[in-house]
C-alpha cells in the first residue's frame, strides 16, 4: 500500500540535476548527499500520473510491544489450574500497540477493538502524541528535514491469558459518529514469566530503512536493511519477540523517514513485540542531555524514538528498562546517558539484574546500542580500548549477578566472545557451555543492515567468531529451564553460521563463581 506520508519532501530539480555536491552540513557525510536525493513530493505527482489516495489520515503502521508488567492471574500449567502470585504488583499482562495517523483529537478519538480469536472483541482507548518542529534540537530535523509527523496513538491491551492468539484492528470514531477502520491483525500473547515453553528471541541493531524501487535517498547507506527485513518476514511463524538494539532507522533527522521504516517492518511489528533501544542515531545532539556530545541525530534528539515506539520505561526520555519474555529476564541499557558507577542508569541496571529470579528466569540477557564489554571491531582497536571507554565499568555487576549474555551493536559487525572477566577467557568450550555461570558471553550483532565495518588486525584471546562481510541476526530459543540454542543467521539465505547451547541447572546459576559469591556464616 502506497500511503501519502511516504511522500515528504519536495526538492528543486536544479539541486537534483547539479554536477557536483556541496558537503553535507548536518549530521553524517556520506553519499548519496541531499543534492542527489529523488524527489519526494508532497502533491503525490508522479510524472504526467497524480496518485490519489482513499484516506490520506488512515491508521497505519501498527507497532507491537510489551508493556509494564504481570499482576495476580490464574493460570493454567501442566494441566492443573493453581494460583500464581503476583510476579509484580499494580500490573496486568499487557500488550501495547502504537500506530500513526492524520487524525488528531479534536477530529476524531482513536481507540483499538481487540479480543482471543473468536471470540467477543473489547475496546480499549488510546492515548495521542505528536511534537513540533519547536521540540527537536536542531537541523535538520527543524529546518530542511522537518515535516509534519501527524499524530501517534499508543492503546494498552490489558489483563491478557498467556500464549494466546489476539485479534486486533485500529479505529477513530469521526465527530460524525462514523468509524475508520485500519485492516486486521493477530498477536500472540507474551508467556507468564518464567513458564516453561518453548520461547524464542530475534536480537539485532543498526538496521535502518531502504528503498525497495531502487531509487536514491539522502543518506542511503544502509544496503543490507532489506534482506534483514525480508528474512524476517519470511521467518515470522518461527520466533515470538524482536530486540532492535538501536540506529532504527538512521532518518538523521529527516522525519518522513521514520514513516518509511515502520512501514518497511509493518509485517514484523503488527505480529509480535518490537522493543528498541536507544542509538546514537536517535538521541546524540550536543547540549541535549546526550552522554555523547556528537550531532548523530540530526537534531532529533530523541524525540521520534521515544514518540514512535513505546518502551516500558519510567521515564521514555531515559531509554532504560526491564522487560520479561517467560524464562527470560532483559535488562535494556541506554548507552547514550551516563552508565558509569553512581549514576542514576548504573543503580537502575543493577537494580534489574538483581530483580531476575533465577529459578523461574535462568536466562538473564543484556542489551545495549553501545558495545561496553568486548569487541575488536577496527574502530576500537585503533582506540585500543577494545569497548567504549569506561565501558566495562559494568563488568563487576555482569559478574555478580551472572548475566549469561550481553548484546550490542553500534558496530557493524558479528562478533562472540568466550565466557569472558577481565580479560580472561573463563571457559575454553566453543560450542557447548555447562555448569556455574563464570563469565559473560558478549556478542556484537551491529550488523542488521547499515554498511558494514571491518576488524582490526589483532584478534583478542577472547574472540572466538567474528563476521565483517555478511548482515545478519541473532536468535535465542530457549527450550525450558535448562536447554538454550544461540544462532547467529545471516540474512541473504537464512543460514546457520556460527551456533552455541547452554545447559544448566538451577544449582549451577546460584553456584559461587569469582567475585559472584553470597555471604556466608559459621553460625548454625
Amino acid at each position: 500500500m502506497i500511503h501519502s506520508r511516504i511522500f515528504s519532501h519536495r526538492l528543486q530539480p536544479s539541486l537534483l540535476l547539479s554536477s557536483t555536491c556541496p558537503p553535507d552540513q548536518y549530521g553524517e557525510d556520506q553519499s548519496p548527499l541531499l543534492c542527489t536525493s529523488p524527489i519526494k513530493s508532497l502533491s503525490g505527482r508522479s510524472g504526467s500520473n497524480f496518485i490519489s489516495f482513499a484516506n490520506p489520515k488512515a491508521p497505519l503502521y501498527p507497532r507491537l510491544a510489551q508493556g509494564k508488567s504481570w499482576n495476580e492471574i490464574y493460570a493454567f500449567l501442566r494441566n492443573i489450574f493453581v494460583k500464581i502470585k503476583p510476579y509484580h504488583s499494580n500490573f496486568y499482562s499487557q500488550m501495547t500497540v502504537t500506530w500513526t495517523s492524520g487524525y488528531g483529537i479534536d477530529e476524531a478519538i482513536p481507540f483499538v477493538e481487540w479480543g482471543k480469536k473468536g471470540a467477543r472483541q473489547d475496546e480499549s482507548p488510546a492515548g495521542t502524541l505528536t511534537f513540533t518542529r519547536n521540540t527537536l534540537c536542531g537541523s535538520p530535523a527543524r529546518t530542511v528535514g522537518w515535516r509534519d509527523p501527524g499524530f501517534i496513538h499508543t492503546s494498552f491491551l490489558e489483563k491478557l491469558w498467556p500464549n494466546a492468539v489476539y485479534t486486533y484492528r485500529l479505529g477513530h470514531i469521526l465527530s460524525d459518529g462514523s468509524y475508520i477502520w485500519s485492516k486486521s491483525y493477530s498477536f500472540k500473547s507474551s508467556p507468564y514469566p518464567g513458564q516453561n515453553s518453548l520461547q524464542r528471541v530475534i536480537i539485532f541493531g543498526d538496521m535502518g530503512k531502504g528503498e525497495r524501487d531502487g531509487s536514491n535517498e539522502y543518506s542511503n547507506n544502509q544496503p543490507g536493511s532489506l534482506n534483514t527485513t525480508d528474512r524476517l518476514i519470511k521467518d515470522l511463524p518461527n520466533y515470538d519477540i524482536v530486540f532492535h538494539i538501536g540506529d532504527i532507522v538512521y532518518a538523521n533527522g529527516y522525519i518522513s523517514q521514520w514513516d518509511q521504516f515502520t512501514a518497511q517492518v509493518q509485517p514484523i511489528t503488527s505480529a509480535v513485540p518490537y522493543m528498541i533501544a536507544s542509538g546514537n542515531h536517535e538521541r546524540d545532539w550536543p547540549n541535549s542531555g546526550s552522554f555523547y556530545n556528537t550531532t548523530d541525530s540530526g537534531g532529533e534528539c530523541g524525540v521520534l524514538a521515544q514518540t514512535m515506539f513505546y518502551v516500558p520505561a519510567e521515564n521514555r526520555a531515559k531509554f532504560w528498562y526491564p522487560t520479561d519474555y517467560g524464562m527470560f529476564h532483559f535488562c535494556i541499557a541506554d548507552t547514550e546517558h551516563d552508565w558509569r558507577e553512581g549514576s542514576e542508569q548504573y543503580a537502575f541496571i543493577e537494580r534489574c539484574l538483581a530483580s531476575a529470579d533465577r529459578m523461574k528466569q535462568p536466562w538473564l540477557i543484556f542489551i545495549s546500542h553501545r558495545v561496553l564489554g568486548y569487541s575488536s571491531s577496527s574502530d576500537y582497536t585503533v582506540e585500543g580500548s577494545f569497548a567504549e571507554p569506561m565501558g566495562r565499568e559494568l563488568q563487576k555487576l555482569w559478574q555478580k549477578y551472572k548475566v549469561d549474555l550481553a548484546f550490542s551493536g553500534h558496530e557493524h559487525v558479528y562478533e562472540r566472545t568466550c565466557p569472558v572477566y577481565e580479560n580472561q577467557c573463563v571457559n575454553t568450550e566453543t560450542s557447548h557451555y555447562s555448569g556455574a555461570v563464570d563469565g559473560t558471553i558478549h556478542v556484537c550483532i551491529g550488523n542488521g543492515g547499515k554498511a558494514l565495518d571491518t576488524f582490526g588486525n589483532a584478534v583478542p584471546q577472547w574472540s572466538l567468531k567474528r563476521d565483517d562481510q555478511n548482515w545478519g541476526f541473532v536468535k535465542l530459543t530457549a527450550f525450558n529451564h535448562s536447554s538454550l540454542l544461540f544462532e547467529y543467521i545471516r540474512s541473504s539465505d537464512g543460514s546457520v553460521h556460527d551456533s552455541f547451547t547452554i545447559s544448566r541447572d538451577y544449582n549451577d546459576v546460584v553456584a559461587c563463581v569469582h567475585d559472584s559469591c553470597e555471604p556466608t556464616t559459621l553460625a548454625s
